[in-house]
């Protein structure tokens, strides 16, 4: 009897840390959003008709602002760009390994040339990992996420509720386009861009373990209550949108991530599908649309309600850790032409 009650217990034990409650590690304060990330001022890698400036340049020239309630980051929209439009791209200070990163948006940017993103990245891109949490182009209604990794890391299609593009996560994979890592479509057309605006918004939780990379969206009017509570439980939220999980050791092919923010323009894949996009009507070429139409693009903007970051409260120093940024290799998003034929 002793054995058993002592198999018992530990299975209660494995069971209850399996299902680890999670606390909050890093909440970001929208009165000093700023102050936690640095700001990119080299050329995009994507190779985006962009200027991206720094914090300095950003605040005079109204691109950011934050007040006890949200964070605003934008793009210039009242000058022509003769050199591409001015904007912003941001890396956390602090890198992770494991979390639940929960994103309460009230506005996503929107608009034809348009190619914004919210993500995760790791260092010597791509072996250290990349989570595409949002990204689009533009007009694109649907969400796309994906998984950029080094080489042996594929994904199953199931577990999930979108729709699985492309399996294999190496961005150098043979028989998908280049770059075109692992990635899931949301079956929502309120889940990006204008559909998603115009709900105001909603919430994307991503969660990282050992096991799985899943990633849930929450329109505005179906938000959890314990994520509104601060006590956020993946264990109730149902199927995720996206499930990254099968043959791929995900502790081996992320770590020491940072939270990115960007919003570039054309390049290689909003520029690359622009000609069979509904966009095309508006200009000849995306780089020219974007150049001389800057009212066009005052809702290519982030406007953030809430930013927060979660870890398990069981063995917290084994499994989680926080850390300074470190300069990391940019990712080379510059052979993203994957879905240049949905005419996006």
């Amino acid at each position: 009897m002793r054995v058993a009650s002592t198999f018992i217990a530990a299975l209660s034990l494995v069971t209850e840390l399996a299902h680890a409650s999670y606390v909050l590690h890093d909440d970001y304060d929208m009165a000093t959003f700023f102050n936690r990330f640095t700001f990119y001022t080299d050329s995009d890698p994507t190779h985006g008709y962009v200027t991206y400036v720094d914090k300095a340049t950003a605040q005079s020239a109204g691109l950011i602002s934050t007040n006890n309630d949200s964070a605003y980051m934008g793009v210039d929209h009242t000058n022509v760009a003769s050199s591409g439009r001015r904007s912003v791209r941001l890396s956390s200070t602090q890198s992770y390994h494991h979390g639940l990163f929960i994103i309460d948006l009230q506005h996503m940017p929107t608009g034809c040339g348009s190619w914004p993103a919210f993500w995760i990245l790791g260092p010597n891109w791509p072996n250290g990992g990349e989570i595409d949490v949002i990204e689009g182009v533009n007009a694109q209604t649907n969400n796309q996420m994906t998984l950029h990794t080094g080489d042996g890391c594929t994904i199953d299609n199931s577990g999930f509720t979108g729709n699985l593009l492309t399996s294999n996560c190496y961005a150098y994979a043979s028989g998908q386009a280049s770059n075109a890592g692992c990635g899931m479509e949301a079956p929502t057309a309120n889940s990006y861009g204008a559909g998603f605006n115009n709900i105001g918004g909603g919430v994307y939780a991503t969660e990282w373990t050992s096991d799985a990379i899943s990633i849930w969206f929450f329109p505005r009017s179906s938000i959890p209550a314990d994520i509104s509570a601060g006590t956020p439980d993946p264990s109730a939220w149902g199927t995720p949108t996206a499930r990254f999980a099968g043959s791929c050791n995900i502790d081996s092919h992320f770590g020491d991530m940072q939270i990115i923010f960007d919003i570039t323009f054309c390049g290689d894949w909003a520029g690359n599908v622009w000609s069979s996009s509904p966009c095309a009507s508006l200009a000849s070429s995306c780089v020219d649309y974007v150049a001389n139409n800057p009212s066009a693009f005052a809702h290519t903007y982030w406007d953030i309600n809430s930013l927060r970051v979660y870890q398990q409260s069981a063995a917290t120093e084994k499994h989680t850790r926080s850390r300074p940024h470190h300069d990391h290799a940019l990712p080379r998003k510059s052979l993203r032409n994957r879905r240049a034929g949905h005419g996006l």
